[in-house]
């Protein structure tokens, strides 16, 4: 009985001597939460502050790149003079049975519409408008041609593109193009060029 009385004090005194311990070890469960917490903060900041630091900026313009019968919208990332990603997409008038409008265009927006028409993205639509297009006798779709010529514009400066422009006719600048046959493809990269420009 002694024996089991001794080991019972011991263990008394092992609960009491671990208490102090693990009010330490939650007490360090909880300052490596707020570190943990201050870390993830800080990630999360890094590539703002990374963005900032390379001196990242973005351009958009409204442009006639092509005809009287639309505009285009053209933007641009620069990482300080070099173009790093651009994006062109137009908007016209649509036939509205066979074309995705843009957004209220079946509210009062859409109201001032020709009949019959709507206000598209020729992106949103260029599977359709590719077809008019191949009618014509084109062969690549209007898509792909857009994103060849983001492609080409992408890693130079605009001095670099304003030198290549220069003295060129439309023809020489579609033919320096890979992959993109707009005829127009001189009037996308004057444009973007001006988005680039306009970056801040």
């Amino acid at each position: 009985m002694r024996y089991l009385h001794t080991q019972y004090s011991m263990l008394q005194y092992d609960i009491k001597s671990v208490k102090p311990d693990l009010k330490y070890f939650m007490e360090e469960v909880i300052s490596m939460k707020k570190f943990l917490s201050l870390l993830l903060v800080l990630c999360m900041m890094l590539p703002i502050a990374a963005l900032a630091d390379d001196g990242i900026t973005l351009g958009q313009v409204q442009y006639a790149a092509h005809g009287t019968k639309c505009f285009a919208v053209l933007t641009v990332v620069m990482q300080g003079d070099v173009i790093v990603a651009a994006h062109i997409d137009e908007y016209q008038f649509m036939a509205k049975d066979t074309s995705i409008g843009v957004p209220n265009s079946d509210a009062a927006f859409g109201e001032s519409f020709p009949e019959g028409k709507v206000l598209a993205s020729k992106r949103v639509n260029a599977e359709a408008y590719s077809a008019n297009m191949a009618k014509a006798g084109s062969t690549v779709a209007l898509d792909v041609n857009y994103d060849a010529i983001e492609a080409f514009v992408v890693g130079k400066t605009i001095a670099e593109l304003e030198a290549f422009l220069n003295g060129k006719t439309a023809e020489e600048v579609v033919d320096a193009v890979t992959g993109c046959t707009l005829v127009d493809t001189l009037g996308y990269i004057t444009g973007l060029v001006e988005a680039a420009k306009a970056a801040k």
